[in-house]
């Protein structure tokens, strides 16, 4: 399944990615899916939201705009 794409493994509530624990989907679209999940230390225990990128969005230009609206969402806070 490789970079584990919408069709092989959705995430679904309780799932624990390192210190996270997604809670539910939030969205979907051409990148991928979004899920809403709970930092689960208890020095930050906030919502993060958790990208998973989708098989189709593994070349160079995907990588990049990945990395831009990374950039931009973490300049909101």
């Amino acid at each position: 399944c490789g970079n584990v794409p919408r069709s092989c493994m959705p995430l679904t509530p309780g799932t624990r990615l390192g210190p996270y624990e997604v809670t539910g989907l939030l969205g979907a679209g051409g990148m991928g899916e979004v899920y809403r999940a709970r930092d689960l230390r208890p020095a930050l225990a906030r919502e993060v939201a958790i990208k998973v990128l989708a098989d189709t969005a593994v070349d160079a230009a995907s990588r990049h705009r990945f990395e831009q609206e990374a950039r931009a969402t973490a300049a909101l806070n």
